[in-house]
C-alpha cells in the first residue's frame, strides 16, 4: 500500500489559519496553536456580532426619527402608524436619512401621518358586562362570553365529580411482604403469621372498616 502524504494539505491549513490570524499580539498570530485557538474564538465573536450589529443600527435609525419628529411636534409612535395607514411603505433607514440630509420631505411624511392618523376610522370596543362586586370589592371588567366559558367549565367539573366512583384495592396484585407493609402501615396486629389469602381477606376487611 502506498505511504500517503499530507504534508503539502497540512502546511495549506496552517498558513491559512495564520493568515486570518494576522494583526494578533504576540504567540497568537506566529504560533499555530494559539492562533487556531484565537481564530475560532473570533469567528464566533463575528457571528454574533453579525446578529448585534443589526439591532444596533435598528436603535440608530429609530433614535433620529423620534428626534426629528420631536422637531416637528409629534411622537414617533404616532408618526409610523400614520405612514401604514396612508400606505407608504419607507422602512426606518430611508426615513433616518431623509431626518438627517431632506428635513423638507421629512416635514412633508409628518404632514401626510398627521392627516392619516386623523381620518382614521375608530374601531368598535367590544361589548364588557358591567363591573361587578366580589366579596365586596370591585372586580375586573369581565365579558359576558368568559363569564358564560367560566360556568360551563365548573358545571362539567360538578358532573365529573359525581360521577366519579371509589374504586376498592385489588389486593391480589401485591405480594405478601407489601401486603404486611399495608398492613403495618394501617397499624394493624396479628397479621404476621397469615398467608397471602389471609392477609387479603384481614386487610379487606380491617382497612375498609377503619
Amino acid at each position: 500500500m502506498p505511504r500517503v502524504k499530507s504534508s503539502v494539505q497540512t502546511r495549506r491549513r496552517r498558513k491559512k489559519i495564520l493568515k486570518m490570524s494576522k494583526g494578533y499580539f504576540g504567540s497568537k498570530r506566529t504560533l499555530y496553536r494559539t492562533a487556531n485557538e484565537q481564530v475560532m474564538r473570533s469567528l464566533q465573536y463575528s457571528y454574533v456580532s453579525r446578529k448585534l450589529r443589526k439591532r444596533d443600527f435598528r436603535k440608530l435609525w429609530i433614535q433620529r426619527i423620534n428626534a426629528a419628529c420631536k422637531l416637528h411636534d409629534y411622537q414617533y409612535s404616532k408618526f409610523i402608524f400614520g405612514l401604514s395607514l396612508a400606505n407608504i411603505k419607507i422602512n426606518r433607514k430611508m426615513l433616518a436619512d431623509m431626518a438627517v440630509y431632506d428635513e423638507a420631505g421629512f416635514k412633508e411624511l409628518v404632514e401626510v401621518a398627521k392627516e392619516a392618523v386623523k381620518n382614521a376610522p375608530l374601531k368598535e370596543k367590544a361589548p364588557l358586562q358591567e363591573r361587578i362586586s366580589l366579596n365586596g370589592k370591585s372586580a375586573k371588567v369581565v365579558p359576558q362570553a368568559l363569564k358564560e366559558k367560566k360556568e360551563e367549565i365548573i358545571t362539567a367539573s360538578q358532573e365529573v365529580e359525581k360521577e366519579v366512583k371509589v374504586e376498592s384495592v385489588d389486593y391480589s396484585a401485591y405480594t405478601v411482604s407489601e401486603l404486611r407493609e399495608i398492613a403495618k402501615d394501617n397499624e394493624l396486629s396479628g397479621y404476621s403469621s397469615l398467608k397471602k389469602a389471609e392477609l387479603i381477606e384481614f386487610l379487606e376487611k380491617n382497612v375498609e372498616d377503619k
